[in-house]
Parts: structure tokens; sequence; C-alpha cells
């Protein structure tokens, strides 16, 4: 009948139609009460008191709803999810609170009558005004201390601390690189950022959001290089110089006992800062070579036909590929049945000889495909959901998985103990196990383990690790979700990892979610984009500021997977571009199996098209990027080691050199290749800056100084690219 939640849904972002706006409000603010009533409701009143004194009713005023679930506007099947979330928001009830005063505490609760007459009160709510002052908590510091003299404040309410606030001197001629992945810039002087975990469904880069953050960053183009770590899980803000010019502010989250440590690192050199963060988040863990072979997908590939055909296309046309990611296997209410399989449910984890494969069903022999799959050399990935769906009413194996995750505590919990249900609108109301509990990781991933070892699986693709949203939330780890919800995809891509070890292979992961702590476990990817220009940029940048926070396996949907298929020269001047970074992949979005289809494949882009170029021109890059696999394994080898790593930003080797900001889509690959993507349509040429020393155009040998910028041709053929002159004897033979 009535429903009010202080914090709303936990977004991050947005606020919803039953909850206190601000959630904490700071001294001398009013604050918005909205309640959600149902539609029988005629009038809700608010009893409000102070300090235990006698109630004052406030009348509600009916308002329309204001929760967007984060809906974008794009197309696409996930964004027609976030429509539906919209449209289920039925509109509230809202009053405005008087003024809000520091040490007194408010209590409030609702009374809602219907037009029978009816009434139903809720519960009591309280609320304290929260004010900044000079101590209140405790701010720990590791390293050479580079906060300024007086700048550390602290937020308190009536409960104790709940945040801190700093600031660190920024010289004019220093930029700032890091906070996790990043899609809005590489250098982000002149902007405010925060770092929270969050599914953005496309424009990552309009919106400043990630699925990657990290609370880290490095400072170059000073005297030295310097860097530092909020070591925190929980939610972290930064103005970089905007504000204020001179001055970075770090805002904190911090626990109840106000304690937050930060931790400053030095060296000689932007690749010995990283290593510094690397020794406290987390080292990358080597993987083997075929990662670095041209990855597929298309979501829909649903079945084993389909996936053998498209296999074949690759074959036919000379394409050469490596991985193979199927992301509609499974019947997606367990992810861990193929669609189609006759079983019985089972409260223990099933073996292969469990289930029956119809012949005229979708995957009529799933380890039969994947044997001739590894005969041609591809290895395959299956695609996970860390959740367990409870819509529609679970039955059959869902029944059962669902059942053990509840009655054995299993899943993440609310604040008053019930198991969360997950409040996004991807797969809403999912349970979600704790992966932060070993027992429950191995509970979880046992029921796949037949997959490794017996149809031969190669890796999972651990797609949505952002659904955890809620600060009171309760893990197994004894974190609430403000601490708790940032390191779910840790957790998660870590579990998979461990199966694949176990299982005797190497732990392959594909993840888009993360954050500090994620560095050790597999592959990542960019997220979900649209096929355009712009955000082919921006994908570019997250592949910068990804690695110069220690991600190493690196990649993203060339060309993107969402809308229309991309025209032939976004197309291939993007394929031109991912052959240049460490993970080639192509991938496409669920489409509903609708005409035209969708694939990214070349030959699907060339029918599309019309462009006789795209099938020449990309079997082309794919056949170099085969000869380059050998490099880029040692070279993430050396980046594994703690050096600089493998895709990165030219300010690592170069972080005296001002001119190398002024070019930030250019990066190195390793330590020899300088990559100059072409992000613009209707280009012939480019203008490359060269760094200083001796370089060498890859594709005519021509040697050429640093220290300048040059013009390069850029056929789509042929993507700008140079190696640096002591290496070029050793790999010419690649090109």
């Amino acid at each position: 009948m009535i429903r009010h939640r202080p914090y709303g849904s936990g977004h991050p972002y947005a606020e919803t139609e039953d909850q206190r706006v601000p959630a904490r409000p700071l001294d001398g603010e009013t604050a918005e009460l909205r309640v959600r009533a149902s539609a029988r409701v005629t009038s809700v009143v608010c009893e409000w008191t102070a300090d235990g004194a006698a109630p004052v009713e406030l009348p509600l005023t009916r308002v329309n709803a204001t929760e967007t679930g984060g809906t974008t506007g794009d197309g696409g099947h996930l964004a027609a999810a976030q429509a539906r979330a919209a449209r289920a928001v039925a509109g509230s009830w809202s009053v405005r609170t008087p003024a809000l005063r520091a040490g007194t505490r408010y209590a409030y609760r609702f009374r809602a009558t219907t037009g029978d007459g009816a009434a139903r009160t809720s519960r009591w709510f309280e609320v304290t005004a929260a004010s900044w002052s000079d101590a209140g908590g405790k701010l720990e510091v590791t390293g050479a201390d580079r906060i300024v003299p007086g700048s550390v404040r602290w937020l308190a309410d009536g409960d104790g601390p709940l945040r801190v606030r700093f600031e660190l001197e920024l010289t004019p001629e220093e930029h700032v690189v890091g906070f996790g992945e990043r899609f809005d810039a590489v250098d982000q002087v002149g902007r405010a950022l925060d770092a929270v975990v969050f599914e953005q469904y496309k424009a990552q880069g309009r919106h400043g959001r990630t699925y990657l953050p990290m609370p880290y960053a490095m400072v170059m183009g000073g005297p030295a290089s310097w860097g530092w770590h909020v070591q925190t899980s929980r939610r972290t803000w930064y103005d970089v110089g905007a504000a204020r010019p001179g001055r970075i502010v770090v805002e904190a989250e911090t626990g109840r006992d106000g304690e937050l440590g930060v931790r400053f690192y030095g060296g000689e050199r932007p690749a010995d800062v990283l290593d510094a963060f690397l020794g406290d988040a987390g080292r990358p863990a080597e993987l083997p070579e075929w990662v670095f072979r041209l990855w597929a997908s298309g979501n829909e590939w649903n079945t084993q036909q389909r996936v053998l055909a498209e296999m074949d296309r690759h074959r036919e046309h000379g394409i050469p590929v490596g991985a193979l990611v199927i992301e509609a296997w499974s019947d997606e209410t367990t992810f861990t049945a193929f669609r189609g399989a006759e079983y019985e449910p089972s409260g223990e984890p099933h073996r292969l000889a469990d289930y029956t494969f119809p012949e005229d069903g979708p995957w009529p022999d799933p380890k039969a495909m994947v044997d001739e799959l590894h005969r041609r050399g591809v290895k395959v990935l299956l695609w996970q959901i860390p959740l367990q769906k409870t819509r529609p009413h679970p039955r059959h194996q869902a029944a059962v998985d669902a059942k053990q995750l509840v009655e054995r505590g299993y899943g993440v919990r609310e604040a008053g103990g019930r198991p969360y249900r997950n409040r996004g609108w991807w797969f809403p109301l999912a349970l979600m196990p704790d992966l932060s509990a070993r027992e429950v990781r191995d509970w979880w991933t046992a029921k796949r383990r037949y997959l490794v070892d017996e149809v031969g699986i190669d890796g999972f693709k651990t797609d949505g690790g952002e659904h955890a949203w809620g600060h009171d939330l309760r893990y197994a780890d004894g974190r609430d979700g403000a601490a708790g919800n940032g390191l779910f995809p840790v957790h998660y891509a870590r579990a998979f990892g461990d199966l694949l070890r176990a299982c005797g292979k190497a732990p392959v992961t594909f993840s888009r979610a993360g954050f500090a702590g994620s560095q050790p476990h597999g592959v990542f990817w960019a997220g979900d984009e649209d096929s355009t220009w712009e955000a082919f940029r921006s994908s570019i940048r997250a592949g910068i500021t990804a690695s110069a926070c220690g991600i190493v396996y690196w990649g993203w949907d060339l060309a993107g997977f969402s809308g229309p298929v991309p025209d032939a020269e976004l197309y291939l001047r993007a394929a031109g571009a991912s052959a240049f970074m460490p993970i080639m992949q192509y991938h496409s979005e669920f489409n509903h199996h609708r005409t035209p289809i969708r694939d990214r494949t070349p030959w699907n882009v060339a029918a599309q098209t019309g462009d006789e170029r795209v099938i020449p021109v990309f079997r082309g890059l794919a056949e170099l990027r085969e000869r380059l696999v050998p490099y880029l394994a040692e070279q993430a080898r050396a980046a594994v080691a703690g050096g600089a790593p493998l895709m990165r930003g030219l300010f690592f080797d170069h972080p005296a050199d001002p001119e190398v900001w002024r070019h930030p889509l250019q990066y190195k690959l390793g330590d020899a290749l300088l990559v100059a993507p072409v992000t613009e349509p209707g280009v012939t040429e480019i203008s490359v800056y060269l760094p200083e020393g001796g370089w060498a155009d890859v594709w005519t040998g021509r040697d050429l100084t640093g220290g300048r910028t040059v013009i390069l041709p850029a056929p789509l053929d042929r993507p700008p690219v140079l190696c640096a002159a002591e290496h070029w004897s050793r790999l010419s033979a690649i090109f």
C-alpha cells in the first residue's frame, strides 16, 4: 500500500520515487520525503518530530515518477529492458521537511488513507543532519605525505563519520591518469569524477561512468612521477583541478569508525609507480598465447549448427580465428545447462552423462562441437551471469538452485537478513550468490565444472558483475554493501579463474566489471557500445586508462556491438586499431533475430555495406595479428613481471615530454610499436607525433627521426604504426 526507502534502490546516479532526497542531508538543508503508494491511496500525511517532541503533520502531494533506471534513449535489447523498468514506476507522493540542524535527531513516519477510509501507517524512520569539521576520524598515510596541510575535513552525522576530504597539490605542468578504465579522457585534469562500479549501457564517455573504476591515479609531467591509492572499496570522488586549479580534491566514504588509509607512491618512471600500486592491489597473471589471436562472437549464434557455420565461414574466407565466445548457449535460467538438454534436476553438480541432447535440438552434441573447434585450433568460452533468476518463477533445476541458495544462506543479504534481490533493470529480482565466501564460490562453480572437465571449455565470459546495489547489503566476509559491492566483480572473476585452474586450464575469464584487485583475474573488455566513431575514440581512451591501472589483457567490441552494422570505413579502421591492441575481438548484440542480421563478422559487414574491400582487408589484418602473437606474448610477460603495461599511453615512456599529451589517442603496444589510430571518417593521411628517438614506418621501412610531428599515409589496409628503430631489425619480418 505504501513504501518508503530512505536510500532508494541504491542506484548511484538516479533517485527513486520512494526515497529521501538527499538521503543524507547536510546541516541547514531540507529533505524531500517521497513515498510510493498504491492507486487506492487518496492522501498521505507525514508525522514529523525532532528530538522526541510532539509530531507535526506534513501533508504530501502526489507527483510524477522520477526514476529513469538509467535509460539512455539508445536502441538495443538492454535499452528495452531499461524502458520497461521505467514504465513500471507508478509515481509517488512527496513533502519537503523543515531545515535540519546538526545535533538534532529527527523521526518521521507516513499515514496513507484510501478512498474507503482505510488507513495504513508506516514504521518510523530516523535521520540526522551531517556537517563537516576538522576532526572525527583517522587518516593513515603511507609513503611520502602529499596531503595539503590543513585540508583534511570529516563529514559526520549523529551516528558518526561518513566521509573524509583532503587535497593534493597539482602543478600547471602535471597531468593525472588513472581512476580505472575511463572513457571520457586520458588526462583527467579539469574534470570531476567518482569511482563506483556501474553498468552504463553505452555512451560511457558522455556520462563519465565506468564498469571498472579504481581509487588510484598517477601524476606525471612534473619533476617526478607519483601516484596515490585510496585504500578502500567504498565510493570515492575526485575533483582534478576543475573547481580549483592547482588542487586535486579527494573525497571518500568511510565506515562509521572513520578510518581510512592512503598510500603514496613515487618512482623514477611511471612504470615504477604502477608497479608499487600493483604490489598492493595484486599483480596480473600471465595468460597463454592463444588469447592474442582473433576472438569471435555474436549474441545470436544460439545453435551448434550456427556456431560451426560461422567458424566454417572463417575457414572459407581464410580469416584465422583463435577464440570463440558463445553467449547464447545456455537455458538462461541456470547458466549451467545447454539449452534444449534433457536431464533430471539434482541438488548435486551434474556430469555430462546426466544430460541427453536431442538430435533435433539446438545443441545436439556440445562435446563433439568443442572437440571439432579444438581440432581447428579454436578455443571456446561460455557466457555467464552471476545471478539466480527468479522471474518467471523458477522451475526444474533453477528451482533447486534457488532453494539451495536461500536455505543455505548462500546469497548476498539485505540489511534485515533477507536474500538480496537484484534491484537493477537487467534480470530484475534475481538472487545473487555471495561470492565473497569460498564455500559459495565452490558451490556456484561446481555446477559448471563438467563444462571444463568433460565438455572441454577453455574459459568463461564473466559478464554482468555490476548488479549489487545498496550501501546496507551484507556479505559473508563481514562487509556491508558500501564496502562490498565494488569487490563483487573481483570475487566473480576469481571464482571462475579458480575453477579453470582446478581443472588444469589457464584462468581465462573475460570481464567488463572490476575494481582495484581485478588485475590478477583474466581478460577485460570495454563493455557495451554503439557502432560510432565517438564510441571508437571512447574505447581507445578506456584501453589506455585501464592499462595505466595495471590491466594487461584488454580489448573492446571492435567497431561497437550495438545498432546497425558499422559502415566499411569505421569497421576497418576499428579492426586496424584492434589488430594492435592486447585483445582483438568482434561481437554483436542480440537483435531478436530480425533481418538484416547485425553480426559484426567481416562477411556480414561486407554484405550489408556492399563494400568488397571488407573481407580482404580484414583477412590481412587477422593474418598480421597471427604474426604478432609471439611479440604480444613476450611483451605481456614483461608487463606481468613489473614492466610498463602492454598497451600504454606515450606518457609511460616519455613522461617529461609535454607534446605527448596533445596526442592522447596514440599509444605504445609493448616496447617497440607506436600506434596512431585513425578515428575520424574520410581520412587519407594522419598527423602522428613521434617522441624522441629513431622510428621506422612498419609498412615501408622508412626511417624517421623523433621529437617531431610527421604526416603519414593512412590507407585502410595499413593502419599508421611505427617501430622503435632499435627493434626494427627484429620485428620487420612481421610486416
